[in-house]
């Protein structure tokens, strides 16, 4: 059990959400204890409560309670999920990398999940200081992934998500036929916490803005392949967009339809049909434009090609 500790955050850390910074400081410690000992407020920084979204800045001085490091996790990442994620890598140089993320895959350790992404990753590049996740995706979701470096690469990739300078193309397999006409998808999203600790989001009134576009690729018999572009990117925005229009995510366990999940599964689909096909953004040291495309793992693609049949 550590004692209380006072971390006075640098020029490197401003800007960085509480969450994602106590993350860092505390890599071998569940996210869950992280958001518990925020929400109760054992947090403070310089001496007043925050969310776990509050943005840090340069010399705050940050408190943090006793807690409980767990020891080094007890099996090391098995060599076959290093090759797996090391052969992933779409792009990488000193400051970021990208990964065509697995299915099934979870960006993050913790809440029973020995390893995640990020700590294949670290095992992967041990000589990488700050290797962080700029953004997440769903543990069922494929397809792009970014990482940065340095906390400075961190902070500008952060601010061109908040000010809508990213592009992220997602290909999805829907149930169902698209339906004409309908290209935008405007719908406010609100997120609940079961009691269980599983999250559910639905289209609400009193959520937040969210926007999608959608564009029809391919029509089968049953199923569309679809595009979804993202103007926002709140939890589950595909999936739940998706359902509002009559055509849930094909695979999805939590929105979609298990008559036609079951059905899916026999042809070959057995996880979310979701795939983050392209990532677009500005490099924060050489501006250069970069557009990062995701081939579609082995399992979708076989799917789409007995569906062509």
């Amino acid at each position: 059990m550590s004692g209380v500790r006072f971390i006075e955050v640098t020029s490197e850390d401003a800007g960085q959400r509480v969450d994602n910074f106590l993350m860092r400081h505390y890599r071998s410690v569940p996210k869950t204890l992280i958001y518990r000992v925020i929400r109760k407020g054992e947090v403070r920084v310089n001496k007043g409560r925050v969310k776990q979204n509050s943005r840090l800045n340069d010399g705050d001085i940050v408190r943090v309670p006793p807690i409980r490091v767990a020891e080094k996790v007890a099996s090391e990442v098995p060599a076959s999920q290093l090759k797996r994620i090391e052969d992933a890598i779409l792009y990488e140089d000193a400051d970021l990398m990208v990964i065509n993320k697995p299915s099934g895959v979870a960006v993050h350790g913790g809440s029973g999940i020995q390893w995640g992404l990020i700590e294949v990753v670290r095992a992967l590049r041990p000589l990488a200081k700050r290797l962080e996740l700029v953004h997440r995706l769903d543990r069922d979701t494929s397809g792009c992934i970014l990482l940065a470096k340095k906390a400075s690469v961190l902070k500008q990739l952060h601010a061109d998500i908040r000010e809508n300078k990213m592009t992220k193309i997602y290909l999805a397999l829907v149930e169902g036929h698209w339906p004409s006409g309908v290209e935008k998808v405007d719908l406010p999203l609100l997120k609940n916490t079961l009691q269980s600790g599983e999250r559910m989001v639905k289209v609400d009134e009193q959520g937040k803005p969210s926007v999608s576009y959608f564009k029809v690729q391919q029509r089968f018999e049953q199923y569309d392949l679809v595009s979804v572009r993202l103007k926002t990117g709140r939890t589950h925005q595909i999936r739940v967009h998706a359902l509002s229009q009559g055509c849930p995510v094909v695979g999805d366990d939590k929105y979609g339809d298990k008559v036609a999940n079951k059905a899916a599964r026999k042809i070959g689909m057995k996880r979310l049909a979701l795939h983050a096909h392209l990532l677009g953004f500005e490099h924060p040291v050489t501006q250069a434009w970069l557009e990062i495309e995701a081939p579609l793992h082995n399992d979708f693609k076989v799917v789409l090609e007995r569906l062509s049949e």
